[in-house]
């Protein structure tokens, strides 16, 4: 079982930045494909970014257009989003996940994922 904890979410004025966090503690990430995802107020879950297990590979959501970047720091089983230039539409609470499978590749198919943590919320507003 993979447990993961989300942090480094608050509220930001629009064309703000903040970096999220993901780990998991006492485990491992490295051998994982790991993603983020968010869901918005009155919205369905979305695919924000995902990362391969080498973080040689990274895919994302066309609506992030630059403004964001996943990165991971095996060596500390990290996972992050630098978000910047954020917008109020970007509200939501974001989630970091982890495919079921190890050592694969990026993917936005929430159904890929067996690990989730429970989420940090993210407020743009001003």
């Amino acid at each position: 079982q993979v447990q993961l904890e989300e942090s480094g979410g608050g509220l930001v004025r629009p064309g703000g930045s903040l970096r999220l966090s993901c780990a998991a503690p006492g485990r491992t990430l490295s051998t994982y494909a790991l993603g983020w995802f968010r869901q918005g107020p009155g919205k369905e879950r979305e695919f924000v970014a995902a990362i391969d297990w080498r973080g040689s590979l990274a895919n994302y959501a066309d609506f992030v257009n630059g403004r964001f970047t996943i990165s991971r720091d095996n060596g500390k089983s990290t996972l992050y989003l630098q978000m910047n230039m954020l917008k109020p539409e970007d509200t939501a609470v974001y989630y970091c996940a982890a495919r079921s499978a190890q050592y694969s590749n990026p993917s936005s198919d929430g159904t890929d994922y067996g690990y989730w943590g429970q989420g940090t919320q993210v407020t743009v507003s001003s």
